[in-house]
């Protein structure tokens, strides 16, 4: 997709499957299998997705993947047997890991930021995978992750977060900005405290990246919320506020856990909203 002088492309790691019951929280069974059917552990497919950004004199990750830091166990758990490599995900695109100016991790939960880091040859140390980018981060999701809590731990991976700091390419910053001409960062909170969103505009186009705000195009309804959201009632207020800003828009949204990952726009009405390709 093309808004004025960014170029956007979606960029996908592959799947992993989490319990359908956590994916949608208090929403029975019964209402959601239609959208999104279980396999028989009850496991969903989520997608692993990631934003590819292209600007006068940058080039703008949002959100990283999982990588390579799950356990056989784990990888076992999550139903994962192959995930595209950077080389695969950028080369398409005439682009390799040092041509990333900006990395946006919009959370730091190990399947949004796994894919930042790496295990070097003897899998003794983990080391940054872009060279060159400078890593943007809210301060207070930093503050969060590096002293996880009994409910947080096992979703901050401190392995593979610590060495973004190491690189002394990771910047904090607090509350929204501008990041680049056309690239704005917004705190929603909700998923958890500080969790951030991105929003692209060039020309009169305008593209939505909510993360885990509303994980797939399944969640659109603003309170099918997942059970991960630490805070629900927060979620569900930037939920409520993202919807009134870009229903019947032509804001183009795309879904970061959605399996096969397009752009979206969402009409209808505000207590029935619908996902239709843009």
């Amino acid at each position: 997709m093309k808004l004025g002088e960014l170029e956007v492309w979606i960029l996908s790691e592959g799947a992993l499957k989490l319990d359908g019951g956590a994916v949608f929280g208090v929403i029975p069974r019964p209402v959601w299998e239609h959208r999104m059917p279980p396999d028989t552990s009850n496991r969903v497919t989520l997608g692993l997705n990631q934003l590819l950004v292209r600007g006068p004199g940058f080039v703008l990750l949002v959100d990283a993947g999982l990588g390579d830091k799950l356990t056989p166990r784990q990888r076992e758990y999550h139903g994962i047997e192959t995930l595209a490599t950077w080389e695969d995900r950028l080369a398409p695109h005439g682009i390799s890991v040092s041509d990333i100016t900006h990395l946006v991790i919009t959370h730091l939960h190990y399947d949004h930021v796994g894919g930042a880091t790496r295990f070097t040859g003897d899998g003794k140390e983990c080391v940054p995978v872009f060279p060159n980018a400078r890593v943007f981060v809210q301060a207070g999701e930093w503050n969060d992750a590096v002293r996880p809590n009994e409910r947080t731990r096992t979703s901050y991976l401190l392995h593979g977060i610590l060495p973004l700091q190491e690189n002394r390419h990771l910047e904090l910053i607090t509350g929204d900005i501008e990041l680049l001409p056309g690239v704005q960062l917004k705190v929603t909170g909700g998923h958890t405290a500080h969790h951030q969103m991105l929003q692209l505009s060039g020309g009169e186009s305008r593209l939505a990246w909510p993360a885990d705000l509303f994980p797939t195009s399944c969640h659109i309804n603003a309170t099918w919320q997942s059970a991960f959201d630490l805070f629900p009632l927060e979620s569900l207020r930037a939920r409520q506020k993202f919807l009134d800003q870009i229903l019947n828009t032509k804001t183009v949204v795309i879904f970061n856990h959605d399996p096969m990952p397009r752009l979206c726009r969402v009409v209808g009405d505000i207590d029935e909203p619908q996902v239709v390709d843009a």
